[in-house]
């Protein structure tokens, strides 16, 4: 037996220990859970755990051990609130908790014959995630603003509006996250459409004639390698691409160019100049489906939620153990500011599970006490397949 043979044995002499002992620990935290469940106590005392962890961190002698003592420490409880949680059925009296339950009781079905709005005008990627999602028979309306369709679900008069919310290339896009938070509304299915871009004028025009492009500013960016192989023509940002296509239809100019969908150069009468421009070819925005009230469609499996939590180090960590002590899948997690707080932060977080399976509750019940002003946007079937086709 070689030294590192003699080292991996003593470990797994150490590891038998520490298995021994881990059984025994579980065996007084189900005691604790029958005890909890006969005094009708909640599972989750955030004070004592804290003071659980500082105490447990105080033993330790260096910066690294203490980091290192908390993670382990945060692992074992969130094993131990999982398994006291299979006892103990918890009020509803905490009010994030309460407010989800509401809205999972009013849930509604899925409107037939829906009411469908979208940002952009016809030929927009937009109205391509409506047709797809909906189906081509669909006779969604184009307004001007993404706030625009929010208002026209709350005002009542849509039933849903299809917005996008990440790009491949791009990433998040932000606006969408804080309508979703200041509308308090709820995210009831999810799209994907993938993105060609292509350069249209007028017919008759050429790549010589053009002296301004124009579209949303994200297809400006995407197309940035192609657009920079032509200094001389200049860029102008507009609120949509579709919607540049109609105006250089409408203003009956070679000079002007817009950059957009193939179908948009269909609608409006356009020549393509060039295709697949994005130097991105496998760019790909996703479309989440928005409803002022919470649905639960069939193969719902994503979870989404939003959350802040307290400003001090490993906050979002200890949220991130009770994930991992369930055995869930983390899907995504983005972050962004909070209105007037500084260096404050919401997160926005989505993970693979059913608001149907009896476990979920417990889980909620945690993530509303560990959290601040915790909310489900919603449970829905994951869609971010490609969808191929022209665009």
């Amino acid at each position: 037996m070689n030294e590192l043979d003699g080292l991996r044995g003593q470990i797994d002499d150490i590891d038998r220990e520490l298995l021994a002992l881990f059984r025994r620990r579980m065996e007084v935290t189900r005691a604790v859970g029958e005890y909890k469940k006969a005094h009708q106590l909640p599972v989750l005392d955030v004070d004592r755990e804290r003071q659980v962890l500082e105490r447990k961190r105080a033993l330790a002698e260096t910066p690294e051990m203490k980091t290192a003592v908390t993670t382990l420490y945060e692992t074992i409880m969130g094993l131990s609130r999982r398994q006291q949680r299979a006892l103990v059925r918890e009020s509803e009296d905490q009010p994030a908790f309460r407010r989800f339950a509401g809205a999972f009781a009013r849930r509604r079905q899925p409107v037939d014959r829906s009411r469908v709005v979208y940002q952009g005008v016809p030929g927009a990627y937009s109205e391509m995630a409506c047709l797809d999602f909906f189906g081509p028979e669909t006779g969604a309306e184009g307004l001007e603003q993404f706030e625009d369709v929010f208002l026209a679900l709350k005002e009542g008069r849509a039933d849903y509006g299809v917005v996008p919310i990440e790009n491949s290339s791009t990433g998040a896009i932000r606006q969408i996250y804080d309508l979703l938070t200041q509308y308090e509304f709820y995210i009831v299915g999810e799209t994907t459409v993938k993105v060609e871009h292509c350069l249209m004028a007028l017919p008759g025009a050429s790549l010589d004639t053009i002296t301004h492009v124009y579209s949303h500013e994200q297809g400006l960016f995407q197309c940035e390698r192609y657009l920079n192989a032509h200094p001389g023509w200049r860029q102008v940002p507009q609120a949509d691409t579709a919607g540049s296509a109609r105006m250089v239809a409408q203003s009956g100019d070679p000079t002007k160019a817009a950059i957009c969908s193939a179908r948009a150069a269909e609608l409006y009468g356009l020549e393509i100049l060039a295709r697949g421009i994005n130097h991105n070819s496998e760019n790909t925005t996703r479309f989440v489906v928005v409803s002022p009230r919470m649905e639960l469609r069939p193969g719902a499996d994503k979870i989404s939620t939003v959350f802040t939590v307290a400003h001090e180090a490993g906050s979002l960590h200890e949220i991130l153990t009770i994930f991992a002590a369930q055995g869930l899948n983390l899907m995504r997690l983005e972050s962004r500011p909070i209105p007037g707080h500084s260096w404050q932060y919401m997160f926005f977080l989505e993970f693979t599970g059913s608001l149907l399976d009896p476990a979920m509750e417990g889980i909620l019940h945690e993530l509303t006490q560990t959290t601040q002003d915790f909310r489900v946007l919603g449970n829905f079937p994951s869609n971010l397949g490609e969808k191929g086709g022209a665009v």
